[in-house]
């Protein structure tokens, strides 16, 4: 398992498993340009965040978006782990394992980096076992949202 920064060259596939992954978790259809705009515009600045790719024999078998949150209580960043998908024939072979291990030793050599975090929907059991299973702990907080169309009106 090779673990890499993705390239804009990365960004229709990236695109097309958030779309998968948003169906399979939340039965939600994604626009496709938006989607891929979206992934193309992390691609092309690291101010936002970047992804990373796992492959096997030269095959993408997996990928996340890593962005930065500030925290003025510890005065880091906490990188979240986002878009988290494995290509089907890939799961259970320790992908995400691989990845998040490389995620864990690069934010620690990082002295700016204070922790891990993400989010998982509430019903996805698989994921939020892997999440314990590599160490990471589920906090008090629930999370809240207010999320606009694109005319700036309360999205649905």
């Amino acid at each position: 398992m090779q673990i890499r920064f993705a390239v804009p060259a990365d960004g229709d596939l990236i695109a097309d498993h958030n779309a998968e992954m948003a169906y399979e978790t939340e039965v939600r259809l994604l626009d496709n340009e938006t989607g891929r705009n979206g992934v193309m515009s992390v691609l092309e600045d690291q101010e936002k965040g970047w992804y990373l790719v796992a492959e096997s024999d030269g095959a993408m078998a997996g990928q996340c978006l890593i962005t930065l949150e500030w925290s003025d209580w510890r005065n880091g960043h906490c990188w979240w782990i986002q878009s988290v998908y494995v290509v089907p024939e890939f799961r259970r072979a320790g992908v995400f394992s691989a990845m998040y291990a490389w995620i864990s030793a690069e934010a620690r050599c990082r002295p700016d980096v204070v922790g891990l975090r993400l989010y998982v929907e509430q019903d996805n059991l698989p994921a939020r076992k892997a999440y314990r299973s590599l160490g990471m702990k589920k906090t008090p907080y629930v999370m809240y949202e207010e999320m606009f169309s694109e005319n700036g009106e309360k999205a649905e």
